[in-house]
């Protein structure tokens, strides 16, 4: 410690004085609002500065620095006379005389620092010199800890919260000036190390004074519980209205006249119907709740408020609570008082689909609700959308692709908050209009953006386990499925091995032919099936060939005649180059779904239109329908069935067949209104040039 001392000592010292310096500049940048003492502290937090900067310079025992020392504690007098201001209490003339004295005693000690320059040869002098100036020092001292004990004590309650920083600080000073003092006169020598180690008190002196500055600062702001002032300002309306009848009625009263009480009772009717009609609007409460928070605090929000609130509605739980995609997009209507909202999440093949609606079941929302186009800048901008500043065209920075024609047209829709987790877009929340519509500002944008990069995680986390459920399902039927094919591939060995047996070794020619007929139908069907079984997945093995549309939907709807009414209607007749089997397998399943959703007596509806290089089938039944969420979790999730002992991948197994063959399922379904499967199907001259630019590709990679 003792050879890092002489490095350490400079820095501290220069610590010191840059603190006291800064603290200084900032009380003098405003002083008019520190308080009365704010010029006297700055000016001796500047002189202490110098008392530093001359110890660096002379040394802790030069006379310069105890010189500097004297100056610094008589500013430190006057700013402590400042303080006594704070209530009043620097007119008391016994104060002034103490603090008169006090300083009287440093110019004493200032003149006897001069004699004893003059007088530096050492010996009995110099002590003498040495003992009077720590007995002044000492003396200095106890009138300065007297002083700032009176200024606490005598002080009120309210002025003590502004006074205990400073008078703790002086305290700390002049306590440790006392010890070194009296160190000094006992010993008759200067103590060195105390002298040195004066920097720490300093220091300490002055983080007590920042501190208090502060304090003083923070303690003028007013900052009252929106909640109290909510209910405040309600209650004094409702006053004002109580007391605006009173007057009114009291009026007609004093008019008098043959129906005054008959236009009192009338009067007071009228007064308690329109209070019943206006008081329970949330659009006056909203009108209350934007005026105080504009005109009575600093911020919108009460962000603990907003906080908790958030908290506790993604925390629910049990059968009570509503699904977690509701929750998310009620967490973020809360924040701006809009009464509804939805959710839209990221297709299979690219945009953004309607997944959960919250009090919003009048919107019409297309299959593809957002481009891939506007996915895109949804995730490298992370912009809010203010869908009224669009319409109005005061924002032009954003692409057509990220208001699609069919929010914009919604009038209600208000706003769009993306929900990016790890710069991947996993959904939006689109907003209806508040009950008192406003703009959206700077504040409602940091805070939406952070609402949406928690609820971001949210929807991230349930991704990851339903991918990590719907992967431990898969990895159980795989195995099932192989126990099955193993079974029924042995079962067509056998029976291939009988047939061969029997074809030696059977007697009778016309049983014997039966008998090997049997036996090559049933491992043809074995062949069949386990081929079959194996064809999950992009296109399976089968051929594609050129089959006409108009034949399949007519062949189809022949197929259910007697059964259920499946009408064909539009047909354009084109070509599509397809499985036939395998198309004909996948509009069984979609038709047979939606003859089980419907009504007897309510028609399936085959459409089909040719455009763009594509043939369009529509499947359109006026059934029970489905919600947006099984549409999204559970409609092409294998295993997820709505028949008691179906296996749940009839739906699933038709999307394979089609995607197969290069086409696209998309459907359009409303809970109570009915459900459209629309699938796309490339015609046979575009499906030959995609092939071949595939083909071309696969040649240039390779």
């Amino acid at each position: 410690m003792n050879a890092l001392w002489p490095f350490l000592a400079p820095v501290l010292y220069l610590l010191c004085a840059g603190s006291a310096l800064a603290l200084a500049g900032w009380l003098l940048a405003s002083p008019n609002d520190r308080g009365l003492a704010a010029k006297p502290v700055a000016g001796a937090l500047i002189l202490t500065a110098g008392w530093a900067l001359f110890f660096i310079g002379l040394g802790s025992s030069a006379i310069g620095t105890a010189m500097a020392l004297s100056v610094a504690n008589i500013a430190w007098f006057w700013a402590l006379y400042r303080f006594f201001a704070h209530d009043g209490r620097d007119r008391i003339g016994a104060i002034r005389s103490v603090l008169i004295v006090l300083g009287f005693l440093e110019l004493l000690l200032i003149a006897l620092l001069v004699l004893q320059l003059i007088y530096s040869e050492g010996g009995s002098p110099a002590r003498s010199f040495l003992s009077f100036e720590m007995a002044l020092r000492a003396l200095a001292s106890i009138g300065g800890l007297v002083l700032v004990h009176n200024l606490y004590v005598g002080a009120s309650n309210a002025a003590r919260e502004s006074l205990r920083w400073p008078a703790a600080g002086l305290t700390v000073l002049w306590l440790y000036d006392l010890n070194t003092a009296t160190v000094a006169y006992l010993s008759a020598a200067h103590p060195d190390t105390l002298l040195t180690l004066r920097v720490v008190p300093v220091i300490v002196t002055t983080a007590l004074l920042a501190i208090g500055s502060l304090r003083d600062g923070a303690n003028l702001r007013f900052g009252p519980s929106r909640y109290v002032a909510f209910r405040s300002f309600s209650l004094l309306i409702i006053g004002a209205y109580l007391l605006a009848m009173v007057l009114v009625a009291q009026g007609l009263a004093y008019a008098g006249g043959e129906f005054a009480r008959l236009m009192q009772l009338g009067f007071v009717a009228l007064a308690a119907a329109a209070a019943l009609l206006v008081m329970p609007s949330s659009r006056l409460r909203g009108w209350l709740r934007v005026i105080l928070s504009k005109h009575l605090f600093q911020h919108r929000y009460d962000y603990r408020a907003e906080w908790l609130r958030f908290t506790d509605t993604m925390g629910r739980a049990g059968s009570g609570a509503s699904p977690l995609r509701e929750r998310i997009v009620q967490a973020v209507a809360d924040v701006t008082d809009s009464p509804s909202g939805l959710l839209l999440v990221p297709r299979e093949d690219g945009g953004l689909a309607l997944d959960t609606r919250w009090q919003w079941p009048q919107v019409e929302v297309p299959a593809e609700a957002l481009s891939t186009a506007g996915v895109r800048f949804f995730e490298t901008s992370r912009f809010i959308v203010d869908l009224d500043d669009l319409r109005a065209g005061r924002v032009e920075a954003v692409p057509a692709a990220a208001h699609p024609s069919w929010l914009m047209d919604e009038l209600s829709a208000w706003a769009m908050v993306p929900l990016v987790h790890y710069d991947r877009l996993v959904g939006i929340v689109v907003l209806a209009k508040p009950p008192l519509t406003r703009r959206l500002d700077w504040e409602d944008f940091d805070l939406l953006g952070v609402v949406g990069r928690q609820l971001a995680s949210y929807l991230a986390e349930q991704a990851s386990q339903d991918a990590l459920g719907e992967a431990l399902r898969f990895d159980e039927f795989n195995r099932r499925i192989a126990f099955v094919m193993h079974d029924i591939k042995n079962l067509a060995s056998q029976l291939s091995l009988l047939a061969r047996n029997a074809e030696r070794h059977a007697d009778k020619p016309e049983f014997r032919a039966d008998m090997l007929i049997t036996l090559r139908n049933s491992a043809d069907k074995l062949q069949a099936l386990l081929a079959r079984l194996g064809r999950y997945g992009a296109q399976g093995n089968e051929a594609l060939q050129s089959v006409a549309i108009e034949d399949v939907l007519l062949r189809l709807a022949e197929r259910y005649r007697g059964q259920h009414e499946v009408a064909v209607v539009d047909l354009t007749p084109c070509m599509v180059r397809v499985d036939r089997e395998g198309l004909e397998q996948a509009l069984v399943h979609l038709v047979q779904n939606a003859i089980e959703a419907s009504d007897e007596l309510s028609p399936v509806i085959l459409r089909q239109s040719c455009h763009e290089g594509r043939a369009v089938l529509e499947i359109i039944d006026s059934g029970i329908g489905m919600s947006a969420e099984f549409v999204r979790t559970r409609l092409f999730k294998p295993f997820h069935s709505s028949k008691p002992g179906g296996f749940g991948i009839g739906a699933f197994e038709a999307r394979e067949l089609i995607r197969g063959m290069g086409g696209q399922v998309d459907v359009e379904s409303r809970e109570g209104l009915g459900t459209r499967f629309r699938i796309a199907l490339p015609l046979a001259g575009t499906a030959e040039q995609l092939r071949s630019l595939k083909t071309t590709q696969i040649e240039v990679a390779q």
